[in-house]
Parts: C-alpha cells; structure tokens; sequence
C-alpha cells in the first residue's frame, strides 16, 4: 500500500476549491491523498465547517493577540509534518520564515494568468476588474508553489479562460472559479506524483 500524501490547507473563506478537493477525493480520484488539517484565520469561515463535515479537524487559529511571529509559530505547531501545505483563499501574506519553513511544498492558487495581475494588492474582486479595465482577451488561473515574495513562485499549472464581449467582474470571476475547481485536485496530483 502507498504511503499517505498528506495536505494541510490554510484558508481564509468559504473553502471552494477545498471542497472540490474533497469531492474528488471522495470520487476515488485522488488516491493516497490525505487532508489531515484545516486552519483559518476566520472563526466562522467556511472552510472550517467543510472539514468538520469531513470529519477532518478544523482548527481557528486566532489572529488576534499575536505578531505575525508567534501566530505564525502557532499555525506551524498545528500543521505539524506534511507532504504539502495548500493556501485556499488564505487572506494573510505568510514571512520568509514561515515559507521556509515549508519550502518546495507549499502552493497557492491565483485568479489570474501569472504574472499577469500578481502581487501586493492583487486579491479577489480587484484582480478581475483589474483584467477587464486592461481590455484583456483571456483570464484564468495559476496554481505556484509560494517563495518569499507575493504571486511570484515556480508555477505548476495555469488554465485559461476566454474573456467574452459584455464580461462582468461577477461573469469572470465564476468562470475562473470553475477553472480553480479542475485545477487544484489536478496540482495536487502531479506533485504528488513526483513525491
């Protein structure tokens, strides 16, 4: 039998992505593949309730009353040893120390083409009106492994998207959502391959 590939997930929101993760887990789609923990800096948010239905703990690490240092000690002590560390929706810039600490296994998705629309100030709604202000013709996502700087690390997959006459931020952003949807299970599965 093969050994666990197991994944933490950090996230900030509703856990769309996550969920497509565990429906294809759920699938026999990702054999091996383990969520073992899910934190949030959000007591209520959603991600948190998806892995409590997946009998996977989920945990609020409480912002509130720490530096960045110390709370970012406390989300490493509640990883703990994994194969990969997966950011979903995570609203927090994580430091060097923290990235190094996980470096080579930890990922995020991005919803846009990177390095296109990337960076300090590039999150959520901004990215997408951002791309359709430019006059863009595609859109899409990016799933990176993170390094020390914000949208910047090796990528390991992008899916794109046609951007259509009449777009809206909230058209762009479902479709780019779809795409996040295929995408994540699909990242996770070609690193796991190479593990």
């Amino acid at each position: 039998m093969n050994k666990a590939f197991k994944i933490a997930v950090l996230g900030s929101t509703r856990g769309t992505d996550f969920q497509a993760i565990l429906d294809e887990i759920d699938a026999g789609a990702m054999p091996g593949v383990e969520p073992v923990v899910v934190l949030s800096n959000v007591a209520d948010a959603g991600i948190l309730q998806k892995a409590i239905d997946h009998k996977i703990p989920g945990i609020f690490v409480n912002p509130d009353g720490h530096d960045s240092k110390t709370y970012e000690e406390a989300l490493i002590a509640s990883i703990g040893e994994v194969d990969l560390l997966c950011l979903v929706g995570f609203m927090r810039i994580l430091s060097p120390v923290f990235v190094r600490h996980f470096a080579g296994k930890i990922i995020n998705v991005h919803p846009s083409l990177l390095p296109k629309y990337g960076g300090k100030g590039f999150y959520g709604d901004r990215i997408h009106k951002a791309v359709l202000r430019d006059g863009e013709t595609e859109s899409g996502m990016t799933i990176h492994y993170v390094d020390e700087l914000v949208d910047h690390g090796e990528v390991i997959l992008q899916k794109k998207v046609a951007i259509e006459a009449g777009e809206t931020i909230e058209s762009l952003k479902k479709k780019v959502q779809e795409l996040e949807k295929k995408g994540y299970p699909e990242a996770i599965r070609l690193i796991q391959g190479k593990s």
